[in-house]
């Protein structure tokens, strides 16, 4: 494996123009693409797809394409989970969806962050830190979850949030940055 992905997966800075990363671009491009135009395929065909593009597979997800993604290789997702139109989860760190998870169209989920200083950036430095959802969640329509985030197991995130620090389980967050309004019973 090259500097830069053993780099990127230790959560190190690495420089994402890297042969090794470019070819993983490209995997990940032609499967987007093939998952993306088979809209009418047969769900045998579109779940295949998935499972190779992703890193892993619960029973019964759906996600409504276009979805879009950096590499796949990094993304679990758990059984029943759906994902609605327009989802962009960048990759470069794992992101970890549990099971029963509900994500409106449009949501974000990040894990890369670019470096401060002027100089660094424009040379291309980045590293990544990873995502984390919790079963049974929602995230309404827009929301944006930010490099580093954990959200804990039945909590609900308002339309067009964004998810900057951990929340914990059982709550409704809402804003931006997101804040807790108050606790979820059941």
């Amino acid at each position: 494996m090259g500097v830069n992905k053993d780099r990127m997966l230790a959560g190190e800075w690495y420089l994402p123009d890297d042969p090794e990363l470019a070819e993983d671009t490209e995997r990940r491009f032609a499967l987007c693409a093939a998952y993306n135009a088979g809209g009418g395929a047969a769900p045998a065909d579109r779940e295949r797809i998935l499972a190779e593009l992703l890193g892993g597979l619960g029973r019964q997800v759906r996600i409504r394409p276009p979805f879009h993604c950096d590499y796949g290789y990094n993304i679990r997702i758990g059984d029943r989970t759906f994902v609605n139109f327009n989802a962009v989860f960048l990759d470069a760190a794992p992101i970890t969806i549990g099971a029963d998870v509900q994500i409106g169209p449009n949501v974000q989920l990040l894990t890369p962050t670019h470096e401060l200083d002027t100089e660094r950036r424009r040379a291309g430095w980045e590293r990544a830190d990873p995502v984390a959802v919790g079963d049974n969640v929602w995230l309404g329509g827009g929301v944006i979850v930010c490099p580093g985030a954990t959200i804990g197991e039945n909590t609900v995130v308002g339309a067009g949030s964004v998810v900057t620090g951990d929340l914990p389980a059982g709550v409704l967050a809402v804003g931006s940055p997101a804040r807790v309004v108050r606790r979820l019973s059941g």
